[in-house]
């Protein structure tokens, strides 16, 4: 069997283990046995937190020096939506003209398979004394609410004095074809859920009631009317999007006592969360009256400056695919905004034109070449 179809084997078998988050479906058991053939010491982590399910996790290390390369990526998948419309079942992982299917095949399943089966050819190229250690940090929440996973885990390896050099995360970056983008940091992104107060009552005697429903209108037009910023030489402008406006009121001849609504900031490192909140708070004021204001932050924006890192990545990129790779910080949000405050971080994987989709899917080309650009950078940054 050739090197690439270990890859293919494992993929696979990590696709069959319906590991719909926050449930592992045996994906971690699958890949510790992997590891562990290769001389990993694996840590299984259960971790809890309130009114959250509890998460799987694993921690994995080859080696005991520094520098400590580490892989960085998540084997829980999202649902698969209507499963009528999928035209494989989406756990069986099947194989259709080179083209494997299934949930998680793209996100990212196979892009830890590929991080498995680099490292195993590297110790087979380099042996196990190479001068350094190999980590996979695999979390099982990064498609759920991302409070059980990584950064749980990250703080765990402080506590037991385990440190990170560097760090490749293997989201898929690519749009349209393998080698086109690595992401070297990420927007933020903060959601705003505003309710205005006012006093209910008789629309035909609005002098005994106050409607909330004006000042609303007038402090989302507050937040929305002027662009946040222009963008920087590495992100996009920052945009404010609202998401839902809802007052409750089905009635004619009512005046509501209290209006809604929320949206999201997906903001660039010229702001934070907390000066954004700052921002937020005077535009509300300045329209004035009664209302509350809650936040939830997913994580600050961060950039992993151009350099060492970043070049070595699109190097090895380069000479696999042919394309040299935009640094881009586009998307959502992903565990790096975690992992950035711990060692430099990049992310590349597979190309993201099905994640999330009925009949998820990724050509064998395709890991064969991520397989190849994993191998490359291993081999790379140890030479180094």
């Amino acid at each position: 069997m050739s090197i690439a179809l270990k890859a293919l084997d494992l993929a696979q078998a990590l696709i069959r283990c319906a590991s719909v988050t926050p449930e592992d479906g045996g994906s971690l058991d699958t890949l510790q046995a992997a590891l562990e053939a290769l001389g990993f010491t694996c840590h299984r982590l259960t971790f809890s937190d309130d009114n959250t399910p509890d998460v799987q996790n694993m921690y994995a290390r080859i080696g005991t020096k520094s520098p400590n390369f580490c892989f960085a990526g998540h084997t829980d998948v999202v649902p698969v939506g209507d499963n009528a419309g999928w035209t494989v079942d989406p756990f069986g992982a099947e194989i259709i003209d080179n083209v494997l299917y299934g949930r998680g095949a793209t996100d990212m399943k196979t892009a830890i398979a590929c991080f498995a089966e680099a490292t195993a050819r590297f110790l087979a190229r380099n042996g196990y004394k190479f001068g350094g250690s190999i980590s996979l940090l695999i979390t099982g929440d990064e498609e759920g609410p991302a409070i059980n996973g990584t950064r749980k885990v990250l703080q765990w390896m402080c506590e037991q004095g385990e440190t990170l050099d560097a760090c490749l995360v293997g989201e898929p970056t690519n749009p349209t074809a393998l080698g086109e983008m690595v992401k070297i940091g990420r927007r933020g992104s903060l959601s705003g859920f505003l309710e205005v107060h006012g006093i209910q009552g008789h629309t035909a005697y609005p002098h005994l009631a106050d409607n909330p429903i004006p000042r609303l209108v007038k402090m989302l037009a507050a937040i929305t009317d002027a662009a946040l910023d222009d963008g920087t030489d590495h992100f996009q402008p920052s945009n404010l999007q609202i998401t839902t406006i809802d007052v409750g009121n089905a009635a004619t001849n009512i005046i509501p006592g209290n209006a809604r609504a929320a949206f999201n900031i997906r903001f660039n490192n010229t702001h934070t969360s907390e000066s954004l909140m700052a921002w937020l708070r005077e535009r509300f004021n300045s329209v004035g009256g009664d209302y509350d204001l809650e936040f939830h932050v997913t994580g600050d924006a961060f950039l992993t400056a151009p350099g060492p890192f970043s070049d070595l990545m699109s190097s090895a990129v380069e000479r696999v695919t042919g394309q040299k790779p935009d640094l881009s910080t586009t998307g959502g949000t992903s565990d790096a905004r975690f992992i950035k405050d711990f060692c430099p971080v990049a992310e590349f994987g597979l190309i993201s034109q099905t994640m999330h989709k009925i009949d998820e899917r990724v050509a064998i080309a395709d890991l064969e070449n991520l397989t190849d650009i994993y191998e490359t950078v291993l081999n790379d940054y140890f030479a180094s």
